[in-house]
């Protein structure tokens, strides 16, 4: 399809440009949530591993930023819908507080213990990348919309649902964190988890309680599981976590993170959606694999 075929014929109507976007997400998830990654795996570990791979493609900030936008873009679209401007002030509030913790980590050691970027990940502002929202908010709310999920009735009490998503957050971290040190993107040096001291999960304790006092606060709970029940791709973006921060720690022999990945995919395929035109072949991608997958929820 041309972009014209993709515009609404009303420029202005929310609602028609939400459409268009579930549509546009649907019929490329494949490519969106396994090709990405993969290739996203590959050129990562080949930048740091391979001598030969000419300056401007090793860690290229704006290659690295582009994958991870558009593995983003399931977990926007998906979300979009329930957002309006007490939610927008909320996503608002979470990215400040992302460059303020950033911030005080690099200057103090607190809460995460100390760190230093080794590989460059775009524009910097005070020694913190100027993308960062674009890597911390998604860690935070994919958690979030995986426990109301996953929770069912009890995601509907505030404790259930607050340790649950700390959980996840920190198992998600067991994935991320060993990961990206072994590639070089930043330095603790030295932890007795891969290199990742123990001080970063307490730091996530932190960040995770602040994710759901706001998004409780601010996002409207109710209609955000409902839109998630029925966006057969809301979650992608976690599938694109799994494969790719998976896969780079099997590369290392990081073989505990590969493993609580493997679970986080389990907990994911639990959602029984990812047959809903995920894979070509599986489906047509359309209406009628999500009314299948919501038949079988």
């Amino acid at each position: 399809m041309s972009v014209r075929e993709w515009v609404p014929d009303d420029p202005t109507d929310r609602r028609a440009w939400e459409g268009t976007l579930d549509a546009l997400i649907q019929e490329h998830r494949f490519t969106i949530a396994v090709v990405f990654p993969a290739v996203g795996a590959l050129s990562l570990i080949a930048s740091a591993e391979w001598a030969a791979l000419p300056d401007v493609l090793a860690f290229n900030p704006l290659f690295v930023l582009m994958g991870v936008l558009v593995m983003r873009s399931p977990l926007v679209v998906g979300m979009l819908p329930v957002v309006d401007r007490r939610a927008a002030l909320g996503v608002a509030a979470l990215a400040a507080y992302s460059y303020a913790i950033e911030t005080v980590g690099i200057t103090t050691g607190w809460p995460y213990g100390f760190f230093e970027y080794g590989v460059s990940l775009g524009p910097m502002i005070g020694g913190v990348p100027l993308a960062l929202p674009v890597f911390f908010l998604p860690l935070v709310a994919n958690a979030y919309l995986l426990c109301l999920l996953l929770l069912g009735d009890l995601a509907d009490r505030a404790l259930p649902r607050l340790l649950s998503v700390i959980a996840l957050v920190l198992l998600m971290d067991v994935v991320l964190d060993p990961g990206a040190v072994a590639l070089g993107f930043w330095d603790y040096g030295g932890g007795a988890f891969y290199g990742v001291p123990w001080s970063n999960y307490q730091g996530w304790v932190l960040s995770a309680t602040v994710a759901v006092v706001v998004l409780d606060a601010t996002f409207d709970r109710e209609a955000l599981a409902a839109r998630i029940d029925t966006c057969a791709f809301a979650l992608d973006d976690m599938v694109s976590f799994v494969l790719l921060w998976g896969g780079i720690n099997a590369v290392y022999g990081n073989w505990l993170p590969v493993v609580v990945a493997a679970g986080i995919g389990a907990g994911l395929l639990r959602t029984d959606r990812f047959d809903a035109g995920m894979v070509p072949w599986l489906g047509d991608g359309g209406e009628s694999d999500r009314g299948v997958a919501a038949d079988r929820r």
